[in-house]
């Protein structure tokens, strides 16, 4: 028999799917600064005040994904394989998200208008930036403790900036390569290409260090 709680999880759940549900549809349909709190919680049915206790933010909604983001990359690399690097770990999950068709690499019509929807906002493009950080931390902090270091390890940190501007590159390239030719094989091969070339140029910095 389900329990008051586990209802009551799942009826938060549902509140914060139907609120993110919206306001990407009216961010995609008008430009996310067009958009205001209040139209999006008049369309989810809920008042303004719901809105912000499931997203603090407005670009909360939108970028929506991102804590799911970090616990992938988290658990990706506290449950990798015996014997496989850090770096190793990333490589292979980046080859493994494409595969399954991740909506974090999905390169595809939709996926232009979230990305179009970003350029066309300062305040996205700073969000998104601050996101890229904000996991090079969660990198960093993940291979240090792997690794039994500090969390303050400057070659963990290192490492980490370097994969968060590799995948950043490959996933723009990616997006870029599909808008031009609406090729969803060639842009998964481009980004999984520059994915490759940046963990080996990895691997090459990072040798001396518990990340390789």
């Amino acid at each position: 028999m389900t329990t008051p709680s586990d209802l009551r999880s799942r009826k938060r759940i549902a509140i914060r799917q139907c609120i993110s549900t919206a306001a990407t549809r009216l961010f995609l349909e008008r430009g996310f600064d067009r958009v205001t709190v209040d139209e999006i919680a008049s369309a989810a049915d809920v008042g303004r005040m719901t809105v912000f206790n499931h997203f603090p933010r407005k670009e909360d909604m939108f970028f929506d994904r991102d804590e799911e983001g970090r616990d992938m990359l988290r658990a990706a690399l506290q449950q990798s394989e015996p014997g496989v690097a850090p770096i190793e770990t990333l490589r292979l999950l980046a080859h493994r998200l494409v595969a399954e068709g991740s909506p974090y690499v999905r390169f595809s019509a939709d996926s232009q208008g979230f990305i179009e929807t970003i350029e066309r906002s300062e305040t996205l493009k700073a969000r998104a930036r601050a996101i890229r950080d904000e996991i090079a931390q969660v990198v960093a902090v993940a291979l240090a403790d792997g690794a039994g270091r500090e969390a303050t390890d400057a070659a963990a940190h290192l490492a980490a900036s370097l994969l968060l501007a590799t995948w950043t590159v490959a996933l723009i390239e990616g997006h870029r390569t599909f808008r031009q030719g609406q090729d969803t094989a060639q842009a998964k091969a481009v980004f999984l290409a520059i994915v490759d070339k940046g963990s080996a140029g990895l691997q090459t910095a990072m040798a001396s260090t518990p990340y390789v």
